[in-house]
């Protein structure tokens, strides 16, 4: 969904490199209340829903897909990214990108924040440990809800909570750099949520991840932010218009993770793919894959 609505961020290290110029994500303060707050994400949830966004089918009927569809989808989604590092700023570009995932153990940890309720804690606690585990068994890749030792957080906060997340975060990710801490204390309102995944060694091997949720979101909107923020946290980072039916898309068409992003999952950790390939190396690579997938289907 990008600024409109998710905001993945991929971090390598502490200070990244990033390409040519582009622009730059607006960070405003909010002096909004939480409950002024919920009520404009209520009302944004409303009017998608009555255009006819957020759709819930996993396997649309009008929106079938081929291999070749699966085959571009994953290309866009995992070989490219939305976001960069530019001159100490974050900025919004699609720009050609290593494939990234992990290969320890995937181990998430939700963390609320104190305004969140008790009942919406349990409630997202069973379906975040529900989704945790059908990530790992599209994936192949052990993916698992923790109470300890995690390497994904997953915060859930208010506007007041996220605005002063900051010492927490240098907490979780030691060295994490300020402009970094910047984007998530200054989130503004287009943006719902996003992930940060990290790699301490600086290759395309993740190491930590970072996602966070805002509190004020109603059910259906914050359930569409773990689907997304957690698929892109496994290493499928950018969003694309050309990309349907799928969530990674930033026009908030689909509020669960689809047929065709169960797909990109399986793709990306498949043994044939390696972390750090680039489109030319891995395309016909992803081409075999796409049609296994598929059937056999060219």
């Amino acid at each position: 969904m990008g600024p409109t609505g998710t905001a993945p961020v991929q971090v390598e290290s502490a200070r990244p490199a990033a390409p040519a110029p582009a622009t730059e994500i607006q960070l405003p303060p909010s002096d909004l209340s939480q409950s002024a707050i919920a009520a404009h994400f209520v009302q944004k949830e409303a009017q998608r829903l009555s255009n006819g966004l957020l759709r819930r089918e996993r396997s649309p009927r009008d929106l079938p897909f081929s291999a070749r569809d699966v085959e571009e989808a994953f290309v866009r989604v995992a070989l490219f990214e939305e976001y960069s590092f530019m001159n100490g700023r974050i900025v919004e570009r699609a720009t050609p990108a290593a494939l990234r995932r992990w290969q320890v153990p995937v181990r998430m940890r939700l963390e609320f924040g104190d305004s969140v309720p008790s009942a919406m804690q349990r409630a997202d606690t069973s379906f975040v440990r529900s989704y945790a585990t059908r990530l790992g068994r599209l994936s192949g890749h052990p993916v698992t809800l923790v109470d300890t030792r995690a390497n994904f957080h997953v915060l859930v906060l208010s506007e007041e909570e996220r605005r002063a997340i900051g010492p927490r975060l240098q907490e979780l990710v030691p060295g994490i750099d300020p402009v970094t801490l910047d984007l998530v204390r200054d989130l503004p309102l287009t943006v719902s949520c996003l992930v940060l995944a990290f790699s301490r060694s600086g290759t395309n091997v993740y190491t930590d991840a970072v996602a966070v949720i805002r509190a004020e979101l109603p059910d259906l909107s914050r359930r569409a932010c773990y689907y997304e923020e957690l698929a892109q946290g496994m290493g499928l980072p950018n969003d694309s218009p050309r990309v349907r039916p799928s969530l990674f898309n930033d026009t908030a068409e689909f509020a669960v993770l689809t047929a065709l992003d169960e797909n990109l999952l399986r793709l990306l950790y498949d043994d044939r793919l390696r972390p750090g390939m680039r489109e030319p190396q891995a395309r016909p690579i992803i081409r075999e894959i796409a049609s296994e997938l598929m059937g056999g289907e060219s």
